[in-house]
């Protein structure tokens, strides 16, 4: 299994990542054979989210977790109440559910618009719980997430020097419209940061509009200065046909690259296929998919 070191927070993971909100997708008995059969297979990095199918996904982890196995992950969670108080609910609870009583990450999920931030910032703001979860040892890492607009992470890149990862988008249509990419990737990683990929396949857009196969889409990811890609899969098969990805992975050069992008500039991209992100303020078009929601 390729291994990365996760940018400043020092967690040695593998580069592959369970993607949380599908690990209650088939049910937990099939959330569980995807977490043991990824073990197998040496991945050692696991995400989730408070608010994943109401916490049936946490609690998919806590089942998967016994006899030992927690000792030999990393997990990873994510709360997103912009509140001091909620915040610190939310981890509680994912604890609770997880059976665990620390996170090895912990991010404020899917920061979406600039007024999220100023709420996060701000006094009383779920900041205030991240500092301290972490000096009191339920976390042992923080960061943050979002997939809407890139200057929403910028901002808080700019904010706050103690977070140690950030999670953003990173696929073949991304440099079309609101690219994370070429604008806040290069200024993660020039902080040390670490830096987990998210959205490959455009939360299946990308695959359903036939822009490109899912492994054309995981390497193009991989490809990247990333460190892991956060990848969702619904059965064990899914699974290893991703994990074989990386594991026989040759990163594409740069006119590889620049050869997927001018092929992508021609078909469907930008919220077309992004319903993620943030929208033309003048296309009256329904708000941006938030995580979580189903898709």
């Amino acid at each position: 299994m390729p291994m990365a070191t996760l940018g400043k927070s020092g967690l040695r993971i593998s580069r592959f990542c369970v993607g949380g909100y599908h690990m209650a997708v088939g049910g937990e008995e099939m959330g569980v054979r995807i977490i043991h059969r990824a073990m197998d297979l040496g991945v050692n990095f696991f995400d989730c989210a408070w608010l994943y199918h109401n916490g049936r996904s946490d609690e998919v982890y806590g089942k998967a977790l016994g006899d030992g196995r927690r000792q030999k992950v990393l997990v990873m969670g994510k709360a997103h109440d912009r509140t001091r108080d909620g915040a610190m609910k939310q981890l509680e609870d994912t604890l609770r559910r997880m059976k665990t009583d620390y996170l090895d990450l912990w991010q404020c999920h899917q920061v979406t618009e600039q007024q999220e931030v100023d709420q996060i910032l701000g006094p009383g703001g779920a900041l205030e719980t991240f500092v301290k979860a972490k000096q009191q040892g339920k976390v042992r890492h923080i960061g943050f997430t979002g997939h809407a607009d890139p200057a929403v992470h910028q901002r808080l890149l700019d904010s706050f020097d103690g977070w140690e990862t950030v999670q953003h988008p990173v696929n073949l249509i991304d440099p079309h419209y609101l690219s994370f990419i070429n604008s806040v990737l290069p200024n993660i990683r020039k902080k040390g940061l670490g830096l987990l990929a998210m959205k490959s396949n455009g939360m299946g857009s990308i695959g359903k509009a036939s822009i490109a196969p899912i492994a054309e889409c995981l390497r193009f990811s991989w490809s990247h200065d990333v460190d892991v890609v956060v990848s969702g899969v619904e059965t064990v098969e899914q699974l290893e046909q991703n994990v074989a990805v990386l594991k026989t992975l040759k990163p594409m050069s740069k006119a590889e690259i620049a050869a997927v992008l001018a092929r992508t500039a021609k078909g469907p991209h930008g919220v077309q296929v992004e319903r993620y992100k943030r929208k033309p303020a003048a296309s009256g078009a329904v708000p941006a998919h938030r995580d979580g929601e189903p898709a």
